[in-house]
Order: C-alpha cells, then sequence, then structure tokens
C-alpha cells in the first residue's frame, strides 16, 4: 500500500467518525472506524518529516492549515465560529513534530538543552491548548518516529505503545465499549506500506492538505 492509498483511507475514516458526529450519531459503528484514522495521519505525518526536503516549509504548510482548518474545527465541534477552549488535529500534528525534531537531536547529542526544552513546551502547549488527542498525540507521533521500521521489534513496540497511548491515555476510566482502544487496529494497514508515494502531483497534495477543513465546513453546514 502507497502513501496515496493510506491518505485516501485515512481521509474516509476521519469522514466516518465525522458523519457519525454530526449527521448519523445512531451509528456508533462510524465512531468505531473512525477511532483509526488519526494514527494512520500520525504515521503519514512521521513520513513526510523523514522525508521532507525542508522541514521549515512543511511545518509552515501545516501551521497555514491548522490556522485555515480552526473555524471549521470550532463549527462541527461546538456549532460556533470561535471556540478557543480545544483546537483541531493538526496542531497536534505540529507540535508531535516538533517533538520528533527534539528528539533526534538528543539522540544525536546537538542542542540538548533547547530540544529538551522544546519537548517540554510542546507537551505543555498540548495540555494547555487543548488539542485534539491532547499529549497523547503528540506522543502517538513520537512512538511511530522511535519505533519506525519493519522488524518484529518495532511492530511490537508499535503495538505496545498505540495500545498504551489509547487504551491508559486516552482511554482514561471509559467504563463502556472501550472505543479509543480500537486505534490499534490501525498498526496492520500501516504494516501495509510499502514505502512508495503513489500518485502525485500538485492537485493531488492540495487536495489532501484542503480535506480536512473542507470536509468538516460541509458537515456543520449540513447539520445546521
Amino acid at each position: 500500500m502507497n502513501s496515496f492509498a493510506l491518505h485516501i483511507l485515512a481521509m474516509l475514516l476521519m469522514l466516518c467518525d465525522h458523519l457519525q458526529l454530526t449527521l448519523l450519531p445512531e451509528l456508533p459503528i462510524l465512531r468505531c472506524v473512525g477511532r483509526l484514522a488519526f494514527p494512520l495521519f500520525a504515521f503519514m505525518a512521521v513520513e513526510g518529516y523523514l522525508h521532507t526536503r525542508s522541514l521549515k516549509n512543511y511545518l509552515l504548510r501545516l501551521l497555514m492549515l491548522a490556522v485555515i482548518s480552526e473555524i471549521p474545527f470550532d463549527l462541527l465541534v461546538i456549532g460556533s465560529v470561535f471556540y478557543p477552549v480545544h483546537q483541531n488535529v493538526i496542531w497536534t500534528i505540529v507540535l508531535g513534530l516538533c517533538c520528533i525534531w527534539a528528539f533526534e537531536n538528543i539522540a544525536a547529542d546537538r542542542q540538548r538543552l533547547l530540544s529538551a526544552v522544546v519537548i517540554i513546551a510542546s507537551l505543555g502547549a498540548a495540555i494547555i491548548a487543548d488539542v485534539d488527542y491532547s499529549s497523547a498525540g503528540v506522543l502517538t507521533l513520537l512512538a511511530f518516529y522511535a519505533f519506525r521500521g519493519t522488524t518484529v521489534r518495532c511492530r511490537l513496540l508499535q503495538l505496545l505503545s498505540l495500545g498504551f497511548i489509547n487504551l491508559v491515555l486516552l482511554g482514561g476510566v471509559e467504563l463502556t465499549f472501550p472505543y479509543q482502544a480500537l486505534a490499534v487496529l490501525s498498526l496492520p494497514i500501516i504494516w501495509l506500506y510499502d514505502g512508495s508515494q503513489g500518485p502525485h502531483n500538485g492537485f493531488i497534495k492540495a487536495a489532501n492538505y484542503l480535506f480536512y477543513p473542507a470536509h468538516m465546513l460541509m458537515l456543520a453546514l449540513l447539520a445546521i
């Protein structure tokens, strides 16, 4: 499975999740399959980090997307154009990539003090700003970076880390069906990734970015 296919699948799973949130609350199965979306996006963001020619430009594009997505996200979640209490998931990805940069520097024995500050600040910002998936979302990206690879050991560590993040950190004291734990089912899909890019041009790249705010805005308007 190439990068293009993973992106398409992740977008469809996210759409299912948001459909259940807005138009089809009577279909919890959509919430179940939607739990797989964020790990797929987190994994692909890490792949983007590893293969980008300019981390600065990559982060700038994501920051622009985060800003553009905030009003559609607020409309989807709370029905208001301004809701400063909770922030969209693109901010989570940006903070996660900052943590990866810092972790990479510490591992290479570079700028260790600055890197430690960046990691603490990123995790703290995720909690204080209440970004989607909070600091657990940031740790998801860091886990995919730290345990990247196709060996049995790497995949076992991915399974353990994703299980801990989703069942313990995000699952909390949930006494009903642990929907969030279903996120670990994204791993067999991720393990099918062959490292290739697949179809890629300017239009596809723009569509991948803009799908997030566009589908949220459309669902929010339909739910009015």
